[in-house]
């Protein structure tokens, strides 16, 4: 039997309320503003139970994110070899499948109203050396040299941040992330500034 609210929905969990307070607070006041103190108040939490989900305050907003990177990750290093990328692109394809808006999309979306923008743009740079490093490590196990799978693990990497960017700044009711990232693949095979885009 599930639990419901004094208005009888279904009550939701301390993770999606924090969500939800973090982002009504930096819409309000902002994102350096607001503390993880006035989170948790809000909320009607208590402090533990915040640092029980996220370490940080931006974690909030990765936290949906992040878990699915962490799968990702998981996958990846159980890959022997992948020579020809079928196992990479299928991990990064579930990774971005079936991605629901969330704190991040509305984030991503109003970025410059809660004060956010240089913020999510080193918070992405983090989640994106992660996934690399992972990617990395199997292109290099695939018989990749060192500098070619650097390239190619950042190029991937940066795929899948850029279609949750570009499907959340786009209206993340529209189409899917799995779309996007089905166009950052297209375009990296078109990608400029390679030798034949000098002869």
């Amino acid at each position: 039997m599930s639990s419901t609210s004094r208005a009888g929905r279904p009550k939701a969990s301390s993770r999606e309320t924090l969500a939800e307070a973090a982002c009504e607070l930096f819409l309000e006041r902002g994102y350096d503003a607001t503390s993880v103190a006035d989170i948790t108040q809000r909320a009607g939490v208590s402090r533990s139970s915040f640092f029980n989900y996220f370490s940080s305050k931006s974690d909030v907003l990765w936290s949906g994110l992040d878990e699915r990177i962490g799968r990702a990750i998981e996958d990846l290093v159980i890959v022997p070899e992948d020579r020809d990328g079928t196992h990479m692109r299928r991990i990064l394809s579930e990774l971005v499948d079936d991605f629901a808006p969330d704190s991040l999309a509305l984030a991503m979306t109003n970025s410059s109203a809660m004060g956010l923008d240089d913020e999510l743009e080193q918070d992405a740079a983090l989640r994106q050396a992660r996934l690399a490093a992972a990617l990395a490590d199997l292109a290099h196990r695939s018989g990749v040299a060192a500098l070619t799978s650097d390239i190619v693990a950042a190029t991937w990497a940066a795929a899948v941040l850029a279609a949750v960017r570009a499907w959340a700044e786009s209206g993340a009711g529209r189409g899917s992330v799995g779309d996007r990232f089905a166009d950052a693949v297209r375009a990296i095979g078109r990608l400029p500034w390679g030798d034949s885009a000098r002869d």
